[in-house]
């Protein structure tokens, strides 16, 4: 029997949400472990001391500890939705600029916008302001321009699965204020990936691991 690769991951994580995409995309089957982040089990902390996911461990013993490595590394096994820009393209280029743009500023918006109480110095709606201004309202432009129904055009590729499960926290948190936002290719581009088979197929409720425990195949 073939060892099959260890995730660990966490059902609600953006960042997990990200990587089981990915999998699930390129048809990589891993041994599922869904943690809890209040709870780590001893095995996560043994490979990744960090503590956070999701983290993939390869049968050979290696260590993938970022979601965006998770990624790139299951679609360089098999990419058929053609979902890997070719590398040094317009569309490589464009990926890697928002992909930057969205794990550092948009992120840091985010998370203040989410959690206002943890940064008193501003209400919730500067963050959300900021968010909107300085990446949201960009990223409509770059939608707009590309003529949709997906970020850099007709087909989905890495940049939609990797930025999708941050608008989809951002916009949960206010939901009447997105749904009014001036973001129509964004709201359109969010509703048809939640509604998505891939999606659901990546949100499925799975037990929370033990040590001992069966692990799911994903």
């Amino acid at each position: 029997m073939t060892t099959l690769p260890t995730l660990y991951s966490f059902r609600r994580c953006p960042y997990a949400m990200r990587a089981r995409l990915a999998l699930k995309a390129a048809g990589v089957r891993v041994a599922l472990r869904e943690v809890l982040l209040r709870d780590k089990p001893a095995e996560l902390l043994a490979v990744s001391p960090k503590g956070t996911v999701p983290v993939l461990v390869l049968p050979t013993g290696e260590v993938i500890e970022q979601s965006l490595d998770i990624m790139r590394w299951a679609l360089a096994q098999q990419d058929p939705l053609g979902w890997l820009p070719p590398e040094g393209s317009r569309d490589d280029e464009l990926t890697r600029h928002w992909l930057a743009a969205n794990d550092g500023g948009f992120k840091a918006w985010l998370d203040r916008y989410k959690y206002p109480e943890r940064h008193p110095e501003h209400p919730a709606s500067h963050w959300r302001e900021q968010a909107l201004v300085q990446h949201l309202l960009p990223l409509e432009a770059l939608w707009q321009a590309q003529g949709g129904p997906q970020l850099l055009g007709p087909q989905p590729g890495l940049l939609d699965a990797a930025l999708m499960p941050f608008v989809r926290q951002f916009a949960q948190v206010d939901a009447a204020w997105w749904a009014q936002a001036p973001l129509p290719g964004l709201q359109q581009w969010l509703a048809q990936w939640l509604a998505s088979p891939l999606f659901d197929s990546v949100m499925l409720r799975w037990p929370v691991w033990r040590t001992g425990d069966a692990e799911p195949r994903f």
